[in-house]
């Protein structure tokens, strides 16, 4: 149910309703039936009806002002008719002029909400009508200027954000708060993402990486400088050592084997006599290397080591068949099941340091944390850098994103209803625009006053 209240001038483009009314129903919507959301968010709510009713405060104290200066033009014609001498033509002058003055600033403010008395009068009724307009004009003056690169690029610049950042960043518990957030990101992220997608993609881009990489040289380089460091040698000794132990355990088994290797037309007491030799001269031969650092087999393996280096380095064979075993090593299921269950292993060591306060990698991005704090600090160069990268990344989003935030602008207004638009901004500007009234009727009666005044000197 609707109440309409007057739209004389004792109400100027009043028009309150109830809650249905303010919600939008009645108007193409079925009851019950969801705003759309641009309306919604400019709904007119009770917080806006009780500015309303300040508003109606004001507009009855406008209109008691004009009827008070309408009775006194009233009373003051009347004296004058009466023959009355002196004041009552100067008082029915700054009253007449009060009441224009009234008139003319109730129609402006009515005119901005509805048309005065409901006449059909061009260019009132204007937020109603020309919203849509009045939105586009928002948004493009918005663009022009406060979305320049310039103006942007400026108020970046004043801002002082490198020293402001880096003095909040040095103190400690600033450093934790960040610190914190980024590990609350991190556990996010990782919480996030699909296993099976990231073992996809790092064992592709693992695979793909080893295959375009010749390994060959770089390996060759490396046995290089281990041979000349000796570094070989503890690897030698520890064969020579299992060597030795398992030929002591094993016995039994190397004569065996050189037995059953023996031609079938010899004697076995000849079978088991070779045996027993080849077995003492195996064992003397590997106890003299595990015992003797410069025997020569030893060295006969130092001389193997560097040749296979070379090769590795030079030799375009011997590099082409070590790319074949990396790409038949790569190749296989176990190889790559080992490289996909990398990440898991990672990200649960990731996100256990995270949540832990106390894990070196929370220690040490607080620790960078401050130490960048203090140096943007102080440092010149590093904040005009830090604030040039804000401002080339600031000036792009507004010179690219421009049309498309100024159209959020236009296009939201044109979303709300006219009715509620015109009612809301009524609401919270109306106490101001009904000062206009009363400064109208103030103004208009001074100047009544004064040029009376003056046509009277200058004996009109």
């Amino acid at each position: 149910m609707k109440r309409i209240e007057g739209t004389g001038p004792g109400e100027p483009g009043t028009g309150t309703g109830t809650a249905e009314d303010a919600g939008g129903a009645g108007r193409g919507r079925a009851p019950g039936a969801r705003a759309p959301a641009s309306l919604a968010s400019f709904a007119y709510t009770a917080a806006d009806e009780e500015k309303r009713r300040g508003v109606r405060r004001m507009k009855t104290t406008a209109t008691g002002l004009l009827l008070l200066v309408a009775l006194v033009y009233v009373l003051a014609t009347w004296a004058k008719n009466e023959s009355v001498g002196g004041w009552p033509g100067y008082v029915a002058a700054a009253a007449e002029a009060g009441m224009v003055g009234a008139l003319a600033d109730w129609f402006a403010v009515t005119a901005l909400f509805k048309r005065p008395l409901g006449l059909p009068i061009p260019h009132t009724a204007i937020i109603p009508t020309k919203k849509d307009q009045l939105g586009a004009s928002l948004g493009s003056f918005v663009g022009e200027n406060f979305l320049s690169g310039g103006v942007v690029r400026d108020r970046i610049r004043s801002l002082g954000i490198g020293g402001r950042l880096g003095a909040w960043l040095a103190e400690p518990e600033h450093a934790d708060r960040v610190t914190a957030e980024l590990s609350t990101a991190l556990r996010g992220a990782l919480t996030v993402l699909r296993d099976s997608d990231v073992q996809a993609v790092v064992g592709e881009a693992i695979t793909r990486r080893a295959n375009a990489a010749e390994i060959g040289p770089g390996l060759g380089k490396m046995l290089e400088k281990v041979v000349a460091d000796g570094g070989h040698r503890k690897v030698v000794d520890l064969i020579c050592v299992r060597a030795h132990d398992w030929l002591v355990l094993h016995n039994d088994s190397v004569m065996d084997a050189v037995q059953g290797g023996a031609p079938g037309w010899t004697p076995r007491f000849v079978d088991k006599r070779v045996g027993e030799r080849v077995y003492k001269e195996l064992l003397r031969f590997v106890t003299e290397m595990r015992d003797m650092p410069g025997h020569p087999a030893r060295g006969s393996i130092d001389t193997f080591l560097t040749d296979f280096a070379a090769d590795l380095q030079t030799d375009s064979e011997t590099r082409d068949r070590v790319e074949r075993l990396k790409s038949e090593v790569l190749g296989r299921g176990e190889v790559q099941d080992v490289i996909a269950s990398a990440w898991s292993s990672v990200r649960t060591m990731v996100i256990a340091a995270a949540e832990d306060e106390q894990s070196e990698l929370r220690l040490r991005a607080r620790a960078s944390l401050m130490s960048l704090g203090a140096r943007l600090a102080t440092d010149g160069r590093l904040q005009q850098k830090l604030e040039g990268w804000l401002e080339d990344a600031a000036v792009y989003v507004v010179t690219t994103y421009r049309t498309e935030i100024t159209s959020l602008i236009s296009d939201t207004v044109a979303g709300w209803d006219a009715e509620q638009t015109s009612k809301k901004i009524e609401a919270h500007i109306g106490r101001d625009l009904q000062f206009i009234r009363i400064n109208g009727t103030v103004v208009g009666a001074l100047a009544g006053l004064v040029i009376y005044s003056v046509s009277r000197a200058l004996g009109g």
